[in-house]
């Protein structure tokens, strides 16, 4: 049988800044932007931590629920309410970036024994960036997430939005801290669907009398893949309806 993956979800407040000292103002605007900004900036961040194992044949679970939540909670303490800047000695010598910290609590629930091994960290900055480390890639590497969101006619239907998560894959830069650079990946997400898509009809678009959703899925990736700087283009995910979801690989 298969392991099961149970994850648990967490939720703490702190602020971070990203900044090279060594840099003067003008090189950590262009690299960082509004992220440079001081003093520092807040979030509401959601911690998911998925565990992994076999089903104990005696409790039914994976792991007692009660331990995983007193180890998450022990540990998210030290980081409640905090500038990971000023207070945190985890970040003296690297950006607080979302894969920094990610990569961080990784190290700490690692070592943890009782909930288990540990298959994979989300760390969600708000509704439209998290980062992930997870087992399979080690944790020096990590995936970031941007979401992004248009509005267009599909098949003659009337207008509808659509969210559009697009996955970036790759080592943690040790200077930037960053798998990719956001703000480059914004821009090209603009440039390539953003503004063509928004407010258009997309088989007019893409110059097809016909589209579904794993096409258009295909589409954006066609757009994107070959163009990110930084990291690598790993999966683009359309969300039609909470209940639909197209995604595309390569």
């Amino acid at each position: 049988m298969p392991p099961v993956l149970l994850t648990k979800r967490i939720e703490f407040s702190s602020s971070h800044r990203y900044v090279r000292t060594e840099w003067d103002e003008a090189k950590n605007r262009a690299v960082f932007g509004p992220c440079y900004n001081p003093p520092a900036h807040g979030h509401n961040y959601l911690l998911e931590v998925t565990v992994a194992g076999e089903v104990d044949p005696k409790t039914g679970m994976v792991i007692n629920l009660f331990d995983l939540k007193r180890v998450l909670l022990d540990m998210i303490e030290e980081f409640d309410h905090k500038n990971f800047n000023l207070d945190m000695p985890y970040f003296t010598d690297r950006i607080p970036t979302s894969e920094n910290i990610a990569q961080v609590l990784w190290s700490k629930l690692e070592s943890q024994p009782d909930i288990g091994r540990l298959h994979q960290v989300r760390l969600c900055e708000d509704e439209d960036l998290y980062a992930e480390v997870s087992e399979a890639a080690g944790p020096d590497v990590a995936s970031v997430v941007r979401r992004y969101s248009f509005t267009a006619v599909l098949d003659g239907c009337k207008g509808h939005t659509w969210d559009c998560f697009v996955t970036v894959h790759g080592p943690i830069d040790p200077v930037t801290g960053m798998v990719t650079d956001i703000g480059a990946l914004d821009r090209l997400m603009q440039a390539r669907v953003v503004k063509p898509f928004d407010q258009h009809h997309l088989g007019e678009v893409l110059g097809v009398s016909s589209l579904t959703g794993d096409q258009l899925a295909r589409a954006i990736w066609e757009r994107l893949t070959g163009r990110v700087s930084g990291g690598t283009l790993q999966k683009v995910s359309l969300v039609q309806t909470r209940d639909l979801t197209f995604e595309y690989a390569g």
